[in-house]
């Protein structure tokens, strides 16, 4: 974990809210406008300090929410040895596969167009930023610091190493035959719900995938990538993972059917799919891809209709109309429709 701060921030530099100090063996956090520490209490000879991002900021009308950031973009890391040569897992653990030459290139021009995409959207607001969350693994993490070299250190709010965003596990070392042979088996028993032996299937992503849904909505509900009272609605969430990984997120925002998820298709090595916040505050697909993108991306007429939906909705909201989650189970109110008809 300090290989991974080190190559982004040196020391003395602010991390989730919280100042490293060279030279010092306590972690203190930010100081307020007075210059005085928040409050810490001290415990078997640890400083304990307050988490003041919980403390939302009081205005003479009420609590004030802190802003929701404005994306949520999701990379897939970069072409890995294994991409191009399955015979590699045989010999090196999966998580310490890492990037080609050519990985590491598409990773860095990830960074250039995320950066180009962020500039021309918000070119009247210039106080944005990026915050991470990347996967453990070798691949993630080298992604994410070749994308990074686009991002001077001032739009860099942090980054958080996220074990719930790695791959799915194939288990552990992998024989190439054998491999073959469980991915035929999948290809019959159904891409979402087979396991792998001594690994996990997309279902037991989904579960783990939940959890940190429910961890990054807790982050963006208290404003956590920012001190209270400095919290910008131009905050860029990036979400650097694999694959699989990002196609079970989305399934997951979205509620998706497995049928639904088993049609879609994966994301190039190094590319994004960007969540922008609608009229309404929700995130949404359409609001930067076009209609065209997100069918590429194998999206139904259903899933197109819902996004637009998703442009316009609150936050809470609920689309009792959804073609997704309503009517589309029921088979018997057709039946109803031509009674009503006669």
């Amino acid at each position: 974990m300090s290989n991974l701060f080190s190559k982004i921030y040196p020391p003395s530099i602010t991390i989730n809210h919280q100042k490293l100090q060279q030279n010092s063996s306590t972690i203190r956090c930010c100081s307020n406008s007075n210059n005085d520490e928040h409050s810490s209490t001290e415990h078997n000879g640890w400083i304990l300090n307050s988490f003041p991002e919980k403390n939302l900021v009081q205005h003479q009308h009420g609590i004030v929410k802190p802003p929701r950031p404005k994306r949520i973009i999701l990379v897939r890391h970069g072409e890995s040895e294994g991409n191009v040569d399955e015979s590699v897992y045989t010999r090196v653990a999966d998580p310490k596969v890492g990037l080609t030459e050519k990985g590491v290139i598409e990773a860095e021009e990830c960074g250039r167009k995320m950066r180009e995409m962020i500039e021309k959207n918000d070119d009247d607001d210039d106080d944005w930023k990026v915050y991470f969350y990347v996967s453990p693994y070798k691949r993630g993490i080298e992604t994410l610091r070749n994308l990074a070299k686009s991002f001077e250190r001032s739009r860099i709010a942090g980054v958080r190493e996220e074990p719930r965003l790695r791959e799915q596990d194939f288990g552990n070392f992998q024989d190439r035959e054998q491999m073959k042979i469980e991915k035929a088996v999948r290809a019959r028993y159904g891409r979402f719900f087979y396991r792998f032996p001594n690994g996990e299937s997309a279902a037991d992503v989904y579960d783990r995938i939940t959890g940190f849904r429910e961890t990054l909505r807790s982050d963006i509900d208290i404003g956590r990538f920012e001190p209270p009272g400095q919290q910008s609605p131009n905050m860029n969430l990036v979400i650097v993972s694999h694959g699989l990984t990002l196609r079970v997120f989305l399934m997951r925002w979205y509620k998706w059917t497995v049928e639904q998820f088993e049609g879609l298709h994966n994301m190039t090595n190094g590319g994004m799919i960007v969540m922008e916040r609608g009229y309404g505050g929700r995130y949404c697909l359409s609001m930067h891809h076009t209609k065209e993108e997100l069918q590429k991306f194998g999206m139904t007429d259903e899933m197109l209709i819902d996004q637009e939906w998703q442009k316009i909705a609150k936050p809470g909201e609920l689309n009792y109309d959804c073609l997704i989650t309503g009517p589309s189970y029921f088979t018997h109110f057709d039946d109803e429709d031509k009674i009503f008809e006669l």
